[in-house]
């Protein structure tokens, strides 16, 4: 797999405006995963959720429960533990994802949004990502 991505690394894409918090836009972003599988539809659902201290929250938490995901998410330092302290077992891979957003943000015009239209930059970040690939694959 290329990129030197794990084949259990489930990702999706979106794209918003940055007047949102990031915890209200994780709902979506997590309807943008599709997993193609050898048969049948995609998986839509990821087993274990990674994320930063941003979505520290305990709807958040919930709400990924309910739905059987196992939220990897560290508690912000002004926060005192329900429950004990939560298991951190795959935050480890989080570098991963912020060496793409590295990648990413060496992309001036994703770096700096010059575009009014969501959809446009989207597709300057779909160009930065195919570039990404290219010179991976190319090496």
């Amino acid at each position: 797999m290329p990129l030197g991505l794990p084949r259990s690394v489930q990702r999706g894409l979106l794209v918003a405006s940055a007047q949102f918090a990031e915890i209200t836009l994780a709902e979506p972003a997590m309807a943008t995963i599709r997993v193609p599988q050898p048969r049948g539809r995609p998986r839509c659902r990821p087993r274990e959720l990674v994320a930063d201290k941003g979505y520290d929250s305990d709807d958040f938490r919930q709400a990924l429960r309910r739905r059987g995901i196992h939220p990897c998410i560290p508690l912000r330092s002004n926060r005192r533990p329900r429950g004990g302290r939560p298991a951190l077992r795959s935050y480890s891979s989080r570098w991963i994802i912020e060496r793409s957003n590295a990648w990413l943000k060496s992309f001036r015009r994703v770096q700096t949004r010059y575009e009014r239209l969501v959809q446009i930059y989207l597709g300057f970040v779909l160009l930065a990502f195919i570039v990404i690939c290219l010179r991976h694959l190319l090496k």
